[in-house]
């Protein structure tokens, strides 16, 4: 019995934890015990019958699990191993080689070196193959653990073997350094400044900021328009969305929470200031754009900054609190439903973009040659093409035909989403302010 009043105890001063960080009240009633009680029976039972051995600690945590999970599906027990994975996502940095990695044939197969990481720089290629970890082989190891051998403290090294075709098999050290996540990246699409993020680190504020300035210098000037891509973007931190958001709005609310309690109310609002001096802008968001994404799509949608543009977001409107717990351990709570400046909540609902435009592939159809005004006998030629015309009365141009050009190289894939916001923000661009000489 001794070992039931610990698990009870334990149990009881989690449960009191929990609320207590979520500012709510709770009673020891006799019912609560009783409860607490039947659980203890329970683990009793398992430990002492169930098939197989099972150990305390995972019977406990299977636990809370079951009862955070039984909430809604984003509350959840994090263990030590998948609360060092969340810090190291929404931090967005780790001591690693910089690697981008993934399995094949049992090995660790290099997807891309990292710019300006150890591995960028000691000529790690794409395709490369590692097949041993400190003379380990990898062989056997999940992507998950070899990643783990591969990530550690910064300055400490690491010996790669790597088979790299049409070279003979070769060993290369690298000593761990502080590796960031690049979590934005932009691009010049035409006059156009295509900003994509990717999800809502501690490094997405910064990595905007960069990508735009940069963005500025290349085009110098001549940017009609800004294209914020969050198609596929799971969320991140609320900051984040916040800071972003704030990135292109002069004043008003960004965001706001709500808890349990009426008065449970905290509002987010703009700065002065826009990373896009006023320019139209164009969101991209799917059904993969969930949670912070869907706060900074509603706020620019509510605040008529920019237009929305393909198809519904997810609709994940909740807050989750990270909770630690003792034992490097914590647990994610939610705590909050957010809303849009406008009081919408996207709960279950999503983001409905202005502009519907689903993903597709667009095909040039070939039709039937039609006759032209050129094609006309006598028909009358345009004095500004640069033809002339000959003593006899035919039309030539005024320089010899151009030889026949190559063929031109196959056309990538086309975004068909984005190529519509480019064709807006341009088509705005056309009707904007112009000097005619």
């Amino acid at each position: 019995m001794m070992r039931r009043f610990l698990i009870t105890a334990l149990l009881a001063g989690s449960l009191v934890t929990v609320y207590v960080v979520a500012g709510a009240q709770t009673s020891n009633t006799s019912d609560t015990y009783r409860q607490l009680n039947l659980f203890g029976d329970v683990f009793e039972r398992v430990r002492a019958d169930y098939v197989d051995e099972v150990g305390d600690d995972e019977l406990i945590e299977s636990a809370i699990n079951g009862m955070l999970s039984s909430l809604d599906p984003h509350s959840s027990f994090l263990n030590l191993r998948n609360y060092k994975d969340m810090q190291v996502q929404t931090k967005g940095e780790f001591g690693g080689l910089g690697i981008e990695v993934t399995l094949e044939s049992g090995f660790v197969k290099v997807v891309s070196p990292i710019d300006d990481t150890p591995a960028h720089r000691a000529g790690i290629q794409p395709g490369d193959l590692i097949t041993h970890l400190d003379g380990d082989s990898v062989l056997g190891l999940t992507l998950r653990e070899a990643v783990d051998r591969m990530r550690g403290k910064v300055d400490t090294d690491l010996k790669l073997t790597i088979r790299r075709s049409g070279v003979e098999p070769f060993d290369v050290t690298l000593t761990r350094a502080v590796i960031k996540i690049s979590s934005v990246t932009g691009r010049a699409e035409g006059n156009v400044a295509v900003l994509r993020v990717k999800t809502f680190n501690e490094q997405a504020e910064s990595g905007l900021k960069k990508e735009m300035e940069q963005l500025k210098e290349e085009l110098a000037g001549r940017i009609v328009g800004v294209v914020l891509d969050l198609r596929n973007n799971p969320g991140g931190l609320l900051d984040q969305a916040v800071a972003i958001s704030d990135g292109f709005l002069d004043k008003g609310e960004i965001v706001s929470t709500r808890g349990r309690e009426s008065d449970d109310i905290q509002r987010y609002n703009a700065r002065k200031g826009d990373l896009a001096d006023g320019l139209p802008m164009v969101v991209l968001i799917n059904g993969g754009s969930a949670s912070a994404s869907e706060i900074v799509a509603g706020a620019l949608q509510d605040h008529r900054r920019a237009i929305v543009l393909g198809t519904r977001s997810f609709g994940k409107g909740s807050v989750q609190t990270i909770i630690p717990l003792s034992g490097q351990v914590a647990m994610r709570l939610t705590t909050g439903r957010y809303y849009t400046p406008s009081g919408r909540s996207i709960q279950a609902k999503g983001i409905d973009p202005d502009i519907v435009i689903e993903q597709a592939r667009l095909e040039a159809l070939e039709g039937p040659r039609r006759s032209r005004e050129a094609d006309l006998p006598n028909s009358l030629i345009n004095p500004q093409s640069g033809e002339v015309e000959d003593s006899d009365g035919t039309v030539a141009p005024p320089d010899a035909a151009p030889p026949a050009a190559a063929a031109p190289p196959p056309v990538p894939p086309q975004d068909y989403q984005l190529a519509r916001a480019i064709d807006l923000l341009e088509g705005l661009a056309l009707f904007g302010p112009k000097t005619v000489n």
